[in-house]
């Protein structure tokens, strides 16, 4: 008996239909929120997400593509945007997985993850529309290897200089190893016990703990400053020892 999991979200973004398409259907786009994903604009066009191929193309309206392995697994990732009054637009996003072979006993752990990162996903096209639509941006990415331990999204905290007070929506100050000197003006755009987002006027700092489903804590940073791309290398090594100091 084939076994599936479904998440489908829906929201109304501060952006035209054709701002959130370029954001959802384009690797530059991607880049701005998510991680990256190129993707080759027609249908049968492959996607570098996991070996994917576009199932539906139909700008600005429609994209959808999927994956799909010998052993009976698939998965499918769809979007579909329209306008909402005159400057606005609806997406409906939903990800579809579907496996007719054996389960393994980590279907369960993948997809509460699934499920949760997909909402800070969310969240942070909503963030990179409100404030960076159509600005070029750098991905930085780094991982502590071993599988996270409870509290590591604290650590995390504590190395950035967030008080134990600090919540979603405040602004505080946060020292960033990439940008040495004095400590740099942040929004707590979104907090919760697996997930940290910090939004400056050039960034988005996003911070994953993974302890609750036994992964790494990793990090994915959106660099929008205009000579972001030059510095990655060395933004890179230095998240890279960054989180090997910090995080337990």
């Amino acid at each position: 008996m084939a076994r599936e999991f479904r998440v489908r979200r829906e929201q109304v973004l501060p952006a035209t239909p054709e701002q959130v398409w370029n954001a959802v259907a384009t690797g530059e786009g991607n880049l701005g929120w998510l991680y990256p994903m190129d993707v080759e604009p027609r249908v049968g066009g492959a996607v570098s997400r996991g070996q994917a191929t576009v199932v539906e193309w139909e700008p600005p309206r429609r994209f959808a593509c999927r994956t799909a392995d010998q052993g009976g697994f698939s998965n499918t990732l769809d979007y579909a945007v329209e306008a909402h009054g005159d400057s606005a637009a609806r997406l409906s996003m939903g990800v579809h997985w579907v496996h007719t072979g054996a389960v393994d006993d980590g279907w369960d752990t993948r997809a509460d993850a699934a499920e949760k990162h997909i909402d800070f996903y969310q969240h942070s096209l909503a963030e990179y529309l409100r404030h960076f639509a159509g600005r070029r941006a750098a991905y930085v990415t780094a991982t502590r290897p071993d599988p996270a331990v409870p509290g590591a999204l604290g650590a995390v905290r504590d190395r950035l200089g967030l008080s134990g007070t600090a919540g979603a929506g405040d602004t505080v100050k946060v020292t960033l190893p990439a940008r040495p000197g004095a400590p740099v003006e942040a929004v707590v755009d979104f907090l919760d016990a697996d997930f940290l987002g910090l939004r400056t006027a050039d960034a988005l700092y996003r911070f994953y703990d993974g302890s609750a489903w036994n992964w790494p804590v990793w990090l994915g940073h959106h660099l929008f400053a205009p000579d972001a791309d030059a510095g990655v290398e060395s933004v890179t090594r230095a998240w890279d020892t960054w989180l090997a100091e910090v995080a337990p």
